[in-house]
């Protein structure tokens, strides 16, 4: 069972950057996708950037621009940065791997963007 923990959450301003990270307790080297979703509340989760095997990157239209996903396969970690903050970022970050056979997920880490 590979576990993945969240850290990286907390208030921020709107305008600010934060950065989480994900540690991976085993590893996803070779994952078919890897990288983070979000739900805010009364809404369902979506994705906000995503890594696949060949390093190709998706994002969420909402945070193109303003958010970078990175794979390090030493350190088994995910991690996210955002930068210009809107209080519509405001959600739960969940951390993400897909192996190909299985879905695995974070217990996610609140992000709260104050105006």
């Amino acid at each position: 069972q590979l576990l993945l923990v969240e850290s990286g959450g907390g208030l921020v301003q709107a305008g600010g950057s934060l950065g989480l990270s994900c540690v991976a307790s085993g590893s996803v080297f070779g994952f078919y996708r890897v990288g983070w979703y979000r739900q805010a509340p009364g809404k369902q989760r979506e994705l906000v950037a995503v890594l696949a095997y060949d390093d190709a990157s998706e994002y969420a239209d909402s945070v193109k621009g303003r958010a970078q996903v990175f794979r390090d396969n030493a350190k088994n970690t995910i991690d996210l940065r955002m930068t210009n903050l809107k209080p519509e970022d405001t959600a739960l970050y969940y951390c993400y791997a897909n192996s190909g056979r299985r879905e695995y997920w974070g217990r996610g880490t609140q992000v709260t963007v104050s105006s």
